[in-house]
């Protein structure tokens, strides 16, 4: 089977395909004919080498897949053979096959195509566990996603919209057009420093109740700075370390020397009215508990037509180099995904 392999620490002519033997399932696993699988930011910053969790490279990233179950391993139950499935797995989803404990996979919809199912689990838990469990999104709130036209943020958008919530959000200007067709109130430009003054000067002088900042570092003042008392504030990324041409330890000691350490303290909170969280999704392997009532609740969602993936490109395993690039250069508008070679793409 062909697999994408990062090769080591660089840019996207890091990766390549390569040959490997069948891998069979292990006791409780199934084992998955990909149809397609996700590309998310977490897999270009592996790539870049500023994600702490991800495996020692060389090594294959991917963190969700969509196909079809062929084989069972013991213990298993044998009903999983030949059903559509999408499944988290903690990296090496761009892979023609894989193995996952059964406990990761989940059964796709009636209607639902390989594409749609892979830009669904990274994307939409994410925009659930932030909306929907971290600063639950009310009806009549306002609620500010940064990089609103990403996979997470299109998530973000639907979400929240479906809750009767508000949005304002930043894109690069290129998307705002597509940001205020999909109901967003205000779009402003995602390089704007200051963009606290123009989300007040938005809100009459009153601020969000929820902003989401994926870039952490310098931003993170900002989106507090958006907040009305009550808001609350999470961040969700780190993105800004994967911008300009250092990468690396120097990239991310610059992104770390921009985040408020002493400013967001308990007492300003307290006194501000104001709240802060984190979501970090792959951190959340020990929590399946939790996760997987958010997927069934989603999968409903997806089910009753209420979500719908936004898909902005699907690329062969041997362009992957270029779906990274379109990622990581911000040109896409919802979720870039990867299909091997030989699947016709749906």
């Amino acid at each position: 089977m062909k697999q994408i392999v990062i090769a080591g620490k660089g840019g996207p002519e890091t990766m390549h395909i390569r040959e490997t033997e069948l891998s069979e399932p292990g006791p409780g696993q199934v084992r998955i004919k990909v149809q397609a699988a996700g590309v998310n930011f977490a897999d270009v910053m592996m790539r870049l080498g500023l994600y702490p969790d991800a495996p020692k490279l060389p090594a294959v990233p991917g963190y969700e897949v969509a196909g079809v179950v062929d084989a069972v391993g013991e213990g298993a139950d044998a009903d999983w053979l030949e059903k559509p499935v999408l499944a988290m797995c903690n990296f090496g989803g761009y892979n023609e096959s894989v193995c996952l404990d059964e406990k990761l996979v989940h059964l796709r919809p009636d209607g639902v195509s390989p594409t749609q199912g892979a830009a669904l689990l990274v994307n939409y838990l994410t925009a659930w566990q932030m909306v929907r469990v971290m600063a639950p999104a009310a009806e009549g709130d306002l609620v500010l996603v940064h990089c609103a036209a990403g996979g997470v943020g299109q998530a973000v958008v639907q979400l929240c919209i479906l809750n009767g919530a508000r949005v304002v959000g930043s894109a690069s200007p290129i998307k705002h057009d597509r940001l205020r067709e999909q109901g967003l109130e205000y779009v402003f430009d995602s390089r704007r420093r200051d963009f606290s003054t123009a989300v007040r000067a938005a809100t009459g002088g009153h601020g969000v109740d929820i902003a989401l900042e994926p870039r952490n570092g310098p931003w993170i003042m900002e989106s507090y700075n958006s907040l009305a008392k009550c808001g609350r504030l999470v961040v969700f990324g780190f993105s800004h370390a994967a911008t300009g041409s250092s990468i690396g330890v120097l990239s991310t000691l610059r992104t770390l020397a921009g985040i408020p350490w002493l400013k967001l303290n308990p007492i300003r909170l307290m006194n501000d009215n104001k709240s802060l969280a984190g979501v970090n999704l792959g951190r959340m392997w020990d929590m399946g508990y939790k996760t997987q009532r958010w997927v069934e609740s989603l999968l409903e969602l997806q089910s009753a037509g209420k979500i719908d993936p936004v898909i902005d490109s699907v690329f062969p395993f041997s362009k992957a180099a270029e779906a990274h690039q379109r990622l990581e250069n911000r040109l896409n508008v919802g979720k870039v995904i990867l299909v091997p070679d030989e699947e016709e793409v749906s």
